[in-house]
This record gives C-alpha cells, sequence and structure tokens, in this order.
C-alpha cells in the first residue's frame, strides 16, 4: 500500500495528499518458501547484491541502501508480516498514519509503536516504522 497516493477525490477531510513521502519507501520484503531458490532469482533479475542481514535487520539476505529501496529475503514464516512481500515505509507520526490508513479504506492489521501492518482497500498489505532520528 502506498499511503502518498491519496487522490483528492475521495480523500477524507483533513488529510493531507502525501501521508508518507515516497522516497521514505525503505525496504522490500519477498518471504520464501525456498530461500535460496528467491535469493538466487532477485539478484539475477534486479541486477542487485544481496548479502546476509546483520543481527538487527534479522534473518535471509538484504540489499544495501545505495541501490534505492533495500531488497530483502528471508525464509516464509507465520508472522503479520511474514507471509507476503511488503514495502516498509518510514513515518513520522505513527498515529496519524494508521488513522490515515482506516480514513482512506484500509485496515490496520497489527498497530504498534516500533512497526504496524496495514492493508489497503484492495487487501495489499504494507509495514510502517517510526522514522529513525539521528
Amino acid at each position: 500500500m502506498e499511503l502518498s497516493c491519496a487522490a483528492a477525490r475521495g480523500r477524507p477531510r483533513g488529510l493531507s495528499s502525501a501521508i508518507v513521502d515516497r522516497s521514505r519507501l525503505r525496504l522490500i520484503e519477498f518471504p520464501a518458501d525456498d530461500p535460496e531458490r528467491a535469493l538466487g532469482f532477485w539478484r539475477e533479475l534486479l541486477g542487485v547484491p544481496l548479502e546476509p542481514r546483520t543481527a538487527e535487520q534479522g534473518e535471509g539476505w538484504q540489499s544495501g541502501p545505495e541501490s534505492g529501496p533495500a531488497i530483502g529475503i528471508h525464509p516464509r514464516g507465520r508472522g503479520p508480516g511474514d507471509t507476503f512481500s511488503l514495502p516498509y515505509f518510514e513515518v513520522d507520526d505513527m498515529e496519524r498514519a494508521l488513522e490515515s490508513v482506516t480514513a482512506l479504506g484500509g485496515t490496520v492489521i497489527h498497530p504498534g509503536q516500533a512497526w504496524a501492518v496495514c492493508k489497503d482497500p484492495e487487501g495489499t498489505p504494507s509495514r510502517s516504522r517510526p522514522a529513525r532520528t539521528s
């Protein structure tokens, strides 16, 4: 779900036209039943290096930020963010972002302060996390 594409038509009053700036798409994750096969597929298809993740990043492989939004591959799991491909967006105000998801016709699957999983009106999931402060 791309929260930044709230069109003027059908946008609830009081919502800005861009809840999340598209440039803050930070990661797209691809869970896989066969992670090694998925790793080879995405490396070849996208032509980007995918290196083993750090402990902070979790299990699997990930591209660096120099290639645009990072690409992540990990074993498919059972959690709310482990079954579907997910775009990850950084948001300045998690509460406002979650309110906007609901106001725009989406649903919040897992609300949280560290991260949240949402679905757009068509059922496509996404994950948001607060912006990092330096």
